[in-house]
């Protein structure tokens, strides 16, 4: 268990930063930041709770974490590509979420995207974490 906690906490902080990086050069292609300031589906920056979307990545990739250690006889993490079966798994799994999202706030099919497309890539950086430390 301290090993899960471990990676997990590691992959979330990988996932962060991914994801940081990620949006920054979303934004410099298609602008969606401006869609958080005034639009009342977002809390301001300012809100104490908002400090809590900063947890989400290591929640997650404790979660991931774990879920990667319950299916390594079905993925066998000794072959090369179980990292990406498990990417994408996680991957699929959350289109339901963004199609909810677009749905039912008042947001652009853009913003949508960018975090559609950021899950991708810290999917892919946990996975990988995972494949190499979490055998």
């Amino acid at each position: 268990m301290k090993k899960i906690m471990l990676f997990g906490l590691l992959a979330g902080l990988v996932m962060f930063v991914a994801n940081y990086v990620f949006s920054f050069f979303f934004n410099l292609a298609i602008p969606v930041n401006q869609e958080y300031s005034g639009n009342p589906a977002f809390r301001p920056w300012s809100d104490p709770l908002m400090s809590l979307i900063f947890l989400h990545p290591f929640i997650v990739g404790i979660i991931l974490a774990w879920f990667w250690t319950k299916l390594k006889p079905v993925l066998d993490p000794a072959r090369k590509k179980a990292w990406i079966y498990f990417a994408f798994a996680y991957w699929i799994f959350a289109f339901p979420g963004m199609l909810i999202s677009y749905s039912t706030f008042p947001i652009s099919i853009s913003m949508v995207l960018n975090w559609y497309l950021g899950i991708l890539v810290q999917s892919i950086c946990a996975s990988l974490i995972y494949q190499k430390f979490l055998k």
